[in-house]
C-alpha cells in the first residue's frame, strides 16, 4: 500500500473522528468555509465586472 493511500485514509479517519466527536464546531467550520468561498466568489465577480 503506498503512503498516499494510508495518508488519504488517516486523514478522512480523522474527519469522521471529529465530526461525530464535535458536530456543533464541525458544522461552524463548514459554514464558515461556504461563507469564504461565497465572498470570494462575489470578489471575482465584481473584479470580472470591473473590467467591462
Amino acid at each position: 500500500m503506498n503512503l498516499k493511500k494510508v495518508v488519504t485514509w488517516l486523514v478522512v479517519a480523522f474527519v469522521v473522528f471529529y465530526v461525530i466527536q464535535a458536530p456543533d464546531q464541525s458544522a461552524q467550520i463548514v459554514k464558515n468555509a461556504g461563507q469564504a468561498l461565497g465572498d470570494a466568489a462575489s470578489s471575482l465577480a465584481n473584479f470580472v465586472k470591473s473590467l467591462t
